[in-house]
């Protein structure tokens, strides 16, 4: 629980209850460890069985460390709307990510998670409607809040809802615990399912039947999905809100660049929703009253969304000001200005066998962790084109500076004092922007054994380490 300092006014402590510190970074972890044992100890989910889930990231997140330690295959269907980075630490956790359309929304992700999960016998978490997800809220979260207020308990707790499961934990305890404490739960300003007062059409199981009429896309990650889920319903239909708040897609951004900024908070779309909130909250409430908002997660899985829109890769002209503020000597070369090492017969040798090699029509001299070295090898591997990498910097050649010999001996062949150096069929195809562009156009393939000239890969400048600008094939020198 964090206090916040810089936001909301003056007359009211504001608070922000800060749930990346969870081992994956978000809220979603509590519940997504609770489904998983409660379906151990019930015989629902048997030891191997693949766990299949719909989710716009956090609850896969949670699941994928859950099931990495437990040994469970798992398969998450998301939304091809939700931040790259989601799908990729999914990826990276040992999870398949399969994605739907935006145009199908949630409901469409939840329906071909139903489906996968009938057709493979496969265990479907249903965080939407699983009772666990509300418990394990009302077991932990909402009792972590109320011994954060000894003396006297929270006058405003305020949240979105995304599945519904820490709304209706949080608020059953807060009820009976602390009557007193105003629960105020925010949505879109331009997708308020709760404030329309429109039931959601559901299925016997309470699952959701279809969209909402009033669902719109909006830039909240994790918030209100299309549709209300069985656990938001119930929280609406056991009187457990006292107070609904719309919050715009533009005062969820500014909040959250804004905790960023001046709180030190670095936080996802959601959490900077729920305080802008619980800031309009503060401005009617009573003198001395405490407000507790909920933020959700970490700002890193909204990389690639609208929230860094304004966040450049390159120095601004302030930068570059600072940089050029000062002027430094020079620095000396590194073998101290020494002659130069003469190039050994036996590291020539080895160089021109190497790039001749008929085992290998492709070779690469390079170092181990060069990231143009690694855009290479990325950009063969993916389109299956074997290669040798001669990496001189790596532990084979390290005794009596084999290494440093072998690459004088290769600047001394091509004239280039720059790696990677890639070689085709004996001829040079000069360095990485060269290679992926040569490749691109088709001029690398030309050099290639029949068997391999068909090779095709559609953008292999994408390899590139993101700060390179793209080199343009059309003026590539040709080979």
């Amino acid at each position: 629980m964090v206090r916040l300092n810089h936001v909301g006014p003056t007359h009211v402590d504001l608070y922000a209850k800060l749930e990346a510190f969870n081992p994956m970074g978000s809220i979603k972890d509590r519940m997504a460890l609770a489904m998983i044992e409660r379906a151990e100890r019930s015989g629902e989910l048997q030891p191997g069985q693949t766990v299949i889930e719909s989710t716009s990231g956090n609850t896969g997140l949670g699941l994928a460390i859950v099931c990495a330690q437990k040994g469970y295959p798992l398969v998450i269907v998301m939304g091809e709307n939700f931040s790259l980075e989601r799908r990729r630490l999914l990826r990276f956790l040992g999870a398949k990510v399969v994605l739907t359309s935006a145009a199908d929304r949630g409901t469409g992700m939840f329906r071909l998670a139903e489906a996968l999960a009938e057709k493979h016998g496969w265990f479907l978490c249903r965080q939407f409607e699983n009772e666990v997800n509300a418990e394990i809220h009302a077991e932990t979260t909402a009792w972590e809040i109320l011994k954060a207020f000894p003396t006297r308990s929270p006058d405003f707790w305020v949240t979105g809802f995304g599945t519904g499961g820490t709304l209706k934990g949080v608020a059953r305890t807060l009820r009976l615990a602390s009557p007193t404490t105003r629960i105020v739960v925010a949505e879109p300003e331009n997708a308020q399912l709760l404030a329309s007062g429109v039931q959601q059409l559901r299925k016997p199981d309470g699952a959701a039947a279809r969209s909402h009429p009033n669902a719109r896309a909006h830039p909240i990650q994790g918030w209100t999905p299309d549709f209300i889920p069985k656990l938001a319903g119930d929280a609406l239909s056991e009187s457990l809100i006292d107070e609904l708040r719309p919050v715009s897609g533009a005062e969820a951004l500014e909040m959250t660049q804004t905790l960023a900024k001046r709180e030190g908070v670095f936080c996802g779309i959601s959490g900077g929703a729920s305080v802008a909130a619980a800031v309009t909250v503060a401005k009617n409430a009573p003198k001395g009253s405490s407000i507790v908002a909920m933020v959700p997660d970490t700002g890193e899985r909204y990389l690639s969304t609208p929230l860094f829109d304004h966040i450049k890769d390159d120095m601004s002209e302030e930068e570059e000001r600072i940089a050029t503020s000062v002027k430094l000597p020079k620095l000396k070369s590194a073998n101290g200005g020494t002659a130069k090492k003469p190039i050994s017969k036996a590291a020539a040798q080895f160089v021109e066998a190497a790039v001749n090699d008929p085992e290998y029509p492709i070779v690469m001299f390079g170092f181990e962790w060069c990231e143009f070295c690694w855009s290479v090898r990325r950009v063969f591997d993916d389109a299956g084109l074997p290669f040798r990498s001669i990496d001189v910097d790596s532990k084979d050649y390290r005794d009596d500076d084999w290494g440093g010999d072998v690459l004088r001996a290769l600047f001394d062949m091509t004239g280039m004092r720059t790696v990677p150096q890639v070689f085709v069929s004996g001829k040079l195809m000069g360095g990485a922007t060269e290679v992926l562009a040569r490749l691109q156009t088709g001029g690398l393939q030309a050099h290639l054994p029949a068997h391999l000239s068909a090779v095709r890969i559609s953008d292999p400048q994408s390899y590139l380490p993101k700060w390179v600008k793209r080199a343009t094939p059309e003026k590539t020198n040709a080979v």
